[in-house]
């Protein structure tokens, strides 16, 4: 029997179908049920067309289920509005891509600010806005670098910068399509470093990866093959 007091997990996924339509259809997720709870750190892992880009979209709020649940810190997103939908992913969710995504002719603190321009309407005046981004900068250690342009900086830096502007709006899941896709080892290792930091700051980390490195450090792993989850 369920703790009535226990915390909601942040992601839920209850027997989530996933088919897009062709012929024959293609099913994308079968049946796939997930519970991650606050703090943990799981990577998915699977072969290409094995159904990780639907599940990182889906748990993105990117895209809905076919048939299933999809609950979000309690929340059931599955019939929710669309307006409703991107409120939600705006405030809870940030995502880091393989591509930084940085526009190369702002500095890295204003790349940050960026960030509350495409999730909601900016808060505050500028000066706190500024003050916040230095502050997400400073929590992935790349506080000295913030007048910087992208292009002066690593790889590894440029990642960082990343993680910062996805941790702006102080989400409760970081989601990460291949974050270490373009790092070389030794800033695939501080990469995998901080995102130990945070899980440990209670961030909940999901990881889509084939990168055994990455898949090694996160504290679960989940397989993902034609469509259905595994753990393991």
């Amino acid at each position: 029997m369920a703790d009535p007091g226990a915390a909601e997990p942040v992601i839920r996924l209850v027997d989530v179908d996933r088919v897009f339509p062709a012929e024959p259809p293609v099913h994308a997720l079968r049946g796939a049920s997930l519970r991650v709870d606050q703090g943990d750190h799981v990577a998915v892992i699977g072969p290409s067309g094995s159904g990780k880009s639907t599940l990182l979209n889906t748990l993105g709020l990117l895209d809905r289920p076919t048939s299933g649940r999809y609950l979000l810190d309690g929340i059931d997103t599955t019939t929710l509005p669309d307006a409703e939908r991107t409120r939600l992913r705006g405030g809870r969710i940030g995502f880091v891509f393989q591509s930084f995504h940085l526009l190369q002719h702002r500095p890295v603190l204003e790349n940050v600010m960026l960030a509350e321009v495409y999730r909601r309407p900016p808060t505050g005046t500028r000066k706190e806005r500024r003050a916040r981004a230095r502050t997400a900068l400073e929590r992935v250690g790349m506080g000295h670098r913030a007048d910087f342009p992208p292009n002066r900086l690593s790889g590894g830096e440029r990642q960082r910068v990343a993680v910062a502007r996805a941790l702006l709006g102080r989400p409760s899941l970081l989601l990460c399509d291949e974050p270490t896709g373009n790092l070389d080892g030794h800033n695939t290792t501080l990469l995998l470093d901080l995102f130990d930091e945070l899980r440990e700051q209670g961030l909940t980390i999901v990881v889509i990866t084939h990168e055994d490195e990455v898949s090694s450090r996160a504290g679960r792993r989940v397989r993902i093959i034609d469509g259905v989850l595994r753990e393991g």
